[in-house]
């Protein structure tokens, strides 16, 4: 059974940075596409970022050029780095994975299709 558990969140001013990251158990998830997706109160949950196992990179627009998505396999761990951090990124951050044969990742826009999903750490950007 596939366990994913987020560390890292917290609370941050605008313009700070935090890592986040997810670690996997109970399945080698080298060859898994693997993304990071938020939620804040009263909105739907959202994509962020998504890596395949190529290292291939999906951003939205409203992050590139300030989060880098990334992965260790050997630690079985992905990560997020935030940087320039604004109030509008605040929101729950959930780590998520999902496995496909001969086709590319889903998008970090295809939520409902990543299949395997962490609790959740809160991030908090404050002005």
């Amino acid at each position: 059974q596939v366990q994913l558990v987020e560390s890292g969140g917290g609370s941050v001013q605008a313009g700070g940075s935090l890592r986040l990251s997810c670690a996997a158990s109970g399945y080698n998830l080298s060859g898994a596409c693997m993304g990071w997706f938020r939620q804040a109160p009263g909105k739907e949950r959202e994509g962020v970022a998504t890596i395949d196992s190529a290292r291939s990179t999906n951003y939205v627009d409203s992050v590139k050029g300030r989060f880098t998505i990334s992965r260790d396999n050997a630690k079985n761990t992905l990560y997020l780095q935030m940087n320039s951090l604004k109030p509008e990124d605040t929101a729950m951050y959930y780590c998520a994975a999902t496995i496909v044969w001969n086709a590319e990742c889903p998008p970090p826009q295809s939520t409902a299709e990543y299949k395997y999903w962490g609790q959740g750490t809160q991030v908090t950007v404050s002005s």
